[in-house]
């Protein structure tokens, strides 16, 4: 058993099994008799301080605002690799998953307003079920095991793609407090610095790492979210050697470095220090609330209607074309794996409510973890029977 369990997280799947063991341990922990000390755990101040500066946070929002730029680093790295030399590089190639991935905002975000909308406390959380968690939509999709296409395996990932950059834009316009301008000087100072880094072809990582920290700090006392300095980093690493500097793929080797480390460790953190929802103590009433019913459906039924309609749109108008060697049910299938929204979503909602209060009066994170779990069982499934199918099946 503990062979296979070895074997599993040393898989592809590793990452999603990790996310999923540890907010299912965050959980059992919130709703057992040692629900204090989880409570304590995240809220156990830390400060850091160097002279003047001083940064002092609860462990939570060192790992919302820390950690979790690293793993916005990365993605910001697999954007530029994607983006310059992956599946985006080709417009064609970009299109379906672009069109899918606006409906998949989209719509959610209107399903979510519909059941918010005249609430001025709870309407600012739009945005949560406008995200994928590609770990885990993946994970379902190798599940299935190798019937899947590769294309709609590429479709996904890229879908996804193109969801963080879409949840990347939104952080940065609409969940921004008041601007610090010294601050923010600050890190515009450090992006000039990196582009004549780049510009100078400068390829060893410490240069960029030490500005990137500068910038980190000085994104985070602005007022910006500071995980959109981890992207901003990514977005000036060099990618191709220079003729004076041949050292080899600088965003290759910090990719590979990071991406163990973010998958294994900086996510299942983020996991257990967010997913601690309290069950013992909710009645009806928190089931029906407008916030966590607008999230359920907006994940489940708002990002499968966004996704594949847009998606349909697209082919039939001839923008677009379908993934290779599937058809309308496989992609209607992935479309539903889309509402799986996991680690993005339970971000944004934290950005979302952390400065009002509104734990005490509703958990949107019930919604994140009831929309996710229907979109992947649901997903799953559905995709299992279209793959019985030949490609060539019509929809329905």
């Amino acid at each position: 058993m503990v062979k296979n369990l070895k074997a599993a997280l040393q898989g592809p799947t590793g990452g999603g099994i990790l996310l999923g063991l540890a907010a299912l341990l965050a959980i059992i922990i919130a709703n057992s008799p040692f629900h204090h000390i989880y409570a304590l755990l995240i809220e156990t101040p830390v400060k850091l301080q160097i002279g003047a500066l001083e940064i002092a946070k609860p462990l939570l929002l060192w790992v919302n605002d820390g950690f979790m730029a690293l793993f916005f680093f990365l993605v910001g790295l697999e954007l530029k690799r994607e983006c310059l030399a992956g599946e985006l590089k080709s417009w064609r190639n970009a299109m379906l998953p672009g069109f899918g991935a606006l409906g998949g905002m989209a719509v959610p975000a209107l399903v979510y307003l519909i059941f918010n909308y005249d609430n001025d406390l709870t309407r600012g959380g739009w945005a949560i079920p406008a995200a994928t968690d590609i770990a885990f939509a993946l994970g379902v999709l190798s599940l299935l095991g190798p019937r899947v296409p590769l294309s709609l395996k590429i479709f996904l990932t890229s879908l996804a793609i193109f969801d963080d950059i879409g949840a990347i834009l939104i952080i940065a316009f609409f969940y921004t407090s008041k601007i610090s301008m010294i601050s923010l000087m600050v890190s515009l100072i450090a992006v000039v610095a990196l582009w004549v880094l780049n510009r100078q072809g400068i390829v060893k990582k410490l240069p960029y790492l030490c500005i990137g920290i500068i910038m980190w700090v000085a994104v985070l006392k602005s007022g910006v979210h500071a995980t959109i300095a981890g992207v901003v980093l990514a977005m000036f690493i060099p990618m191709t050697p220079h003729a004076r500097y041949p050292e080899g793929n600088t965003l290759a080797n910090l990719e590979h470095g990071l991406h163990d480390m973010v998958i294994f460790f900086v996510l299942p953190i983020f996991a257990f220090c967010n997913s601690g929802v309290a069950l013992y103590n909710m009645g009806f009433s928190d089931l029906v609330h407008p916030v966590p019913v607008g999230i359920t459906l907006g994940l489940f039924i708002g990002k499968q209607v966004g996704v594949f309609s847009f998606c349909w749109l697209a082919i039939k108008m001839g923008i677009a074309k379908m993934p290779s060697s599937s058809n309308f049910k496989q992609l209607y299938g992935v479309s539903v794996l889309t509402g799986i929204g996991f680690t993005m979503s339970l971000f944004i909602g934290g950005l979302a409510f952390e400065s009002i209060g509104a734990d005490k009066m509703f958990d949107e994170r019930l919604g994140i973890l009831l929309g996710s779990l229907f979109s992947g069982v649901a997903g799953y499934f559905i995709l299992r029977k279209a793959l019985n199918e030949s490609p060539e099946t019509p929809i329905a």
